[in-house]
Order: structure tokens, then sequence, then C-alpha cells
């Protein structure tokens, strides 16, 4: 796309789409923001959270990195982008839930199956994020579906390491929500941790909440720290 032609559409923004919503952020910056949701997605163009959700300008505070990954808390000092986001978005904004959206056909999935560039220094250690969803077989599609939804599960458990999530999970001012958005198909997946799995939003009775606590496995035992 030519450079002439993000200029056009900057101006097309300021002249066309902004007066529809110029009340609307006038009051977000008067008042400030206030949004309910931090949305973790992967960073893969075809994935737009705004279209995805219907949401307005202030209701989705958004983190977008390669694979919708999620850092460890492990204390440590750092550049550590992701993480800080989770911290303020919770602590600051007070977001009352955090939606880690995964989806079909992800770059960084099919990469933790192949080889990346010794030249992507960073980007082969931020795939270790995703490693231990990846199962032992050739990677084909539905091994690469299993490993997106998967994925998107071990970011959950993950969250719950950060003491200020699992904190207010546990009180119950905080809820977890894992999607695979299918983008062929348009539809979102949600994981339904009664039965852990994915079930498509058209089918399934909430957005889809968990993984902590309780964890009910299939035979109705309940397990819980």
């Amino acid at each position: 796309m030519p450079d002439d032609e993000l200029l056009l559409r900057l101006r097309r923004f300021h002249e066309h789409a902004f007066p529809q919503y110029r009340a609307q952020f006038r009051t977000l910056v008067e008042e400030g923001q206030h949004p309910t949701t931090l949305f973790i997605g992967c960073s893969d163009s075809r994935l737009v959270p705004y279209l995805l959700t219907g949401a307005p300008p202030g209701e989705l505070f958004l983190v977008r990195n390669v694979g919708a990954f999620v850092p460890p808390y492990d204390g440590s000092h750092g550049h550590h982008g992701t993480a800080a986001a989770i911290e303020f978005a919770v602590l600051n904004l007070q977001v009352s839930r955090i939606v880690v959206c995964g989806h079909s056909h992800c770059g960084a999935i099919k990469a933790l199956y192949g080889e990346v560039s010794p030249e992507a220094r960073n980007l082969q250690r931020w795939l270790d994020l995703g490693r231990e969803a990846v199962l032992p077989v050739q990677a084909g599609p539905e091994a690469l579906r299993r490993t997106e939804q998967r994925a998107v599960v071990l970011q959950l458990e993950r969250l719950m390491d950060y003491p200020m999530v699992r904190s207010r999970v546990e009180a119950g001012q905080l809820s977890l929500h894992g999607w695979h958005y299918v983008i062929e198909d348009g539809e979102v997946h949600v994981f339904d941790v009664q039965t852990g799995r994915f079930v498509a939003a058209s089918q399934a009775p909430h957005s889809g909440t968990g993984p902590y606590p309780p964890y009910v496995e299939h035979d109705g035992q309940v397990l819980v720290d």
C-alpha cells in the first residue's frame, strides 16, 4: 500500500469517521477510560477485536503479540510489555474480564512445528511460551487447530500465576475467557471449563470462563488447589 494511501485514510478518518464519535471521545478524555475487558489477542492482521466483539471505543484494553501469549509471572525485572499491560489493566483500570483470543491458521503456532530464522532471536525465545501446547505429531490441519486451542488454555493457566489475577478471580471480581477464532467461518469457539472443550459461540451457554477455580473433570470430580 503506497504511503500516500495511508495519508488519505488518515484524512478520511478525521473528516468523515471521527465526527460520528466526537462526543464519545470527548467524554473518554474528560472522564478517563474505563474499559471492562482486557483483550489479549494475536497480532495477526486478520484478527480485528473491535469488529469481532462489536465493542465501542473505550471498552477494550488491547494487548497484541505474536501468538496471544502470556509471559510467566516470575518476578524478574525487564521490559515485559505484555505482563505490564496485564498488571495495569487489573490494578489500575480494574477490568472485570480478561479474554485470551487465539485463531485458526496462526503463524506462531505453525512456527512451533517448524524452523525459525536464526536472525529472529527474540521470536525464538518468545515462542517458548507456547511450546507446552505442542503435540507429538506431524503438523497437519487437525494438530494445528488443537495446538491453537491448547495454547489458549495454557495462557489462561499462566494468567492465574499473576497474584492480582488469581486473587480477583477467586473473589469473583474477575473472569477469564478463552477464545479460538476460526477466521474462515467467522465464528469464535469459547473454552468451556466444565467439559474441557471449545464450543462454537452460536451453541455455547456462555462466553467461556476458566480455568480456575474449581476445575471439573469429565467424571464430575472437583479438583481444587
